[in-house]
C-alpha cells in the first residue's frame, strides 16, 4: 500500500544520510549500529542534524538511545513516529 511506499522512501533517505555520515558501512544489514560502534557520538550528532533537516522533525535528547539507532528499521520507525507528532 501507500504506507509501504512511503516507508521505503524514508528508508532510502535514511540510508543515503547514513552513507553521507559514514561511507562504506553496510548499514542496511547492521543489527547493532550503535552497540557495535559503527557510529560514534559525533556521527550520531551529524545523523540527527541531517534527519531533522531532511524530514522536518525534531529528534529530542530523550530519543538519543541506542534502541532508536541500532538498526535502519529503528531509525525509520523513529522518523515516522516524530513525523506523526507534528
Amino acid at each position: 500500500g501507500l504506507g509501504d511506499v512511503y516507508k521505503r522512501q524514508i528508508m532510502e533517505t535514511v540510508l543515503e544520510i547514513l552513507a553521507k555520515v559514514k561511507p562504506n558501512v553496510d548499514f542496511k544489514n547492521a543489527t547493532a549500529i550503535v552497540d557495535d560502534g559503527l557510529l560514534d557520538s559525533m556521527d550520531i550528532v551529524m545523523l540527527v542534524g541531517e534527519l531533522n533537516d531532511e524530514f522536518g522533525i525534531e529528534i529530542q535528547v530523550t530519543d538519543l538511545v541506542p534502541e532508536n539507532f541500532n538498526t535502519v528499521d529503528a531509525i525509520v520507525k523513529m522518523v515516522e513516529r516524530l513525523e506523526d507528532e507534528d
